[in-house]
């Protein structure tokens, strides 16, 4: 166990936490100020109409003339259909111009969808990241069709699609850096509480991680493996109900593992970093779980490792989570 929390070390923890909720606030109102500035409401004038692309202007489009009996796929291109084509059309990163006749479902991801006068959707239509656009008049659809959108992270979703690396590459700005910090400071809070709640559960986690770690860890792969193939082949060979609430049994498994988990590994970084940087009379329980948000926040920062350390995380604490009422050592106690 760490050395009780002394006057000094308090005063410093209420400092960084008082930091953080300030920096939270100062990010959050930049962001809505320049949001504000960004708005067309701020003007007064109303929002521009959308621009139909035309098939001339779609450069490197992919354009459907006659017939086609099979799907139509656009990766990081728009999708203009001016023949029939008899299933559906999807674009991911592009839009989707409807000026004939489609069949089957139409979908967008990162891009818009646009029904030109007098074509037809026979399927539903599915936006993420853009908008649907028909014109004035209802359009010509098949009454059983369904329409999904939704509107939000259009040119996030767009560059996410034709530049895949990007996602693994995040870019640095203000909106993120604010995220990253309400992030340190949620998970800081959630630490506290937990560790308050169960505190003989979590320093016993934090141990075996210091002492097992592999093992630990290649439980919470096997673990993974088995919850990633075991829910799916239950959902299909399983009733539908007993499918679906395996289904929630497995989600809640792993809510519940990551939240424990991952206050554990926090609190097991913050007591190695404590003991790296702080002597021995100013370390406390606090400043480890601070310590081991803003490490973890820090590695889930970077540039394509995040994705390694966020999978790291799930297997770990999935691992810990499974193993939480075993002994240290996992052996069976002498027989006297």
């Amino acid at each position: 166990m760490v050395a009780p929390s002394t006057q000094p070390v308090a005063r410093a923890v209420l400092r960084a936490s008082v930091i953080l909720a300030l920096l939270c606030a100062a990010a959050l109102v930049v962001t809505a100020r320049q949001t504000m500035q960004q708005s067309p409401a701020q003007t007064g004038s109303p929002p521009p109409p959308p621009a139909v692309p035309r098939p001339e202007d779609a450069g490197d489009a992919i354009v459907i003339e006659g017939d086609y009996a099979r799907d139509v796929f656009g990766m990081g291109r728009t999708v203009v259909v001016r023949g029939l084509v008899r299933h559906g059309v999807m674009a991911f990163g592009g839009d989707v111009v409807v000026e004939g006749r489609v069949e089957g479902d139409v979908a967008a991801l990162g891009g818009s969808v646009f029904q030109r006068e007098g074509s037809f959707i026979g399927g539903d239509v599915w936006v993420f990241g853009g908008a649907y656009h028909h014109g004035k008049g209802a359009p010509a659809r098949n009454p059983a069709s369904s329409t999904v959108m939704y509107a939000g992270y259009e040119q996030e979703l767009r560059e996410a699609t034709r530049n895949p690396a990007s996602v693994l590459a995040p870019r640095w700005s203000l909106p993120s850096l604010g995220v990253r910090v309400l992030s340190v400071l949620f998970w800081f809070i959630v630490s506290l509480a937990l560790t308050a709640a169960t505190p003989d559960a979590i320093s016993r986690a934090a141990a075996r991680l210091q002492l097992t770690s592999l093992r630990v860890a290649l439980i919470g792969f096997v673990g993974a493996l088995v919850i990633g193939f075991g829910v799916p082949v239950s959902l299909h060979v399983l009733p539908p109900a007993v499918g679906v609430f395996v289904g929630a049994l497995a989600s809640l498994l792993l809510v519940v593992a990551y939240l424990f988990g991952r206050v554990a590994i926090h609190a097991a970084t913050g007591r190695w970093l404590q003991r790296l940087l702080l002597n021995e009379r100013n370390r406390s329980e606090s400043v480890a779980l601070l310590l081991g948000a803003l490490f973890w926040a820090l590695v889930l920062s970077l540039p394509y490792l995040w994705a390694l350390a966020a999978a790291a995380l799930v297997v770990t604490s999935l691992g810990l989570a499974l193993t939480a009422r075993y002994r240290l050592g996992w052996k069976s106690p002498a027989k006297i």
